[in-house]
């Protein structure tokens, strides 16, 4: 990977597997990255981690893994059973027999703990979301980029395993309904990978020894956080664009009071 002549605006910090670790210098060098090596991958989705030991696992894995089901596949199933059940009459404009992923997808928007993770078209409003929130526990924020070539691998494994009722495979899911303008503003849409299995582990077991890349992982110094917050806003990447409701509104006006020149 480049660096600058006077510092190193990034480097490689490891690659196997198919997932590169890069670590910026500064926000700068962020911009850099992507304008000099990155602006043409277009197939690339893209999130952001507050904190940069953040695996890439849903927010229901992580309920699972503490409380420990006898059956998870059941707990699963039960825990989306009981919202079907309570949002019966809360839907408003929604399919009346929405599949599972519609419900799920619903569901993430108000809050529910799902087997989905929320990606962005934008490396930049990914940038965001890693670093709006404060943190006190990481040097670094993570910002991650996944290939949608992974999808190939998927169709591989779904043939490996017919008669599965759900293979082990990552999914891109892109909602249809069209009741939820966060997603719409935010770029976004999900995926969804093998129950109990991050999307790390999922690439570097299926592209063992592979060449190219197909996760990265950004370290951002959180140094960086407010110039870097300041920059995208003056792009246009806030809370009043990708929150186009009262909570945007409210978010925004806090940013500008705890974030000097905002």
């Amino acid at each position: 990977m480049a660096e600058g002549n006077k510092s190193k605006r990034w480097n490689s910090i490891s690659f196997a597997d198919g997932c590169k670790v890069i670590r910026v210098g500064s926000w700068q060098g962020f911009n850099d990255l992507f304008y000099e090596k990155l602006i043409n991958l277009r197939h690339f989705i893209w999130r952001g981690h507050t904190d940069s030991d953040w695996p890439l696992e849903p927010t229901l894995d992580r309920i699972l893994n503490v409380i420990l089901p006898e059956n998870r596949g059941k707990a699963r199933e039960d825990h989306l059973e009981r919202f079907r059940m309570a949002a019966r009459g809360r839907r408003g404009p929604f399919p009346s027999k929405p599949t599972e992923d519609e419900l799920w997808s619903l569901g993430r928007h108000y809050g529910l703990a799902t087997p989905f993770l929320d990606w962005t078209r934008s490396p930049f409003v990914a940038a965001f979301f890693a670093l709006i929130e404060q943190n006190t526990s990481s040097r670094f924020r993570a910002v991650w980029g996944l290939t949608s070539n992974v999808l190939h691998r998927s169709d591989e494994i779904r043939k490996e395993h017919k008669g599965v009722s759900r293979a082990p495979i990552i999914e891109f899911i892109d909602p249809k309904v069209d009741d939820n303008p966060r997603l719409v503003s935010q770029g976004g849409l999900f995926t969804r990978s093998p129950d109990g299995v991050d999307i790390q582990n999922w690439v570097s077991t299926y592209f063992k020894d592979d060449k190219k890349t197909r996760l990265f992982k950004i370290l951002i110094p959180d140094s960086e956080r407010e110039l870097a917050l300041r920059a995208l806003n003056r792009m246009n990447i806030n809370h009043l664009s990708l929150f186009p409701d009262l909570t945007g509104a409210c978010e925004y006006a806090n940013s500008n009071l705890l974030i000097a020149e905002y």
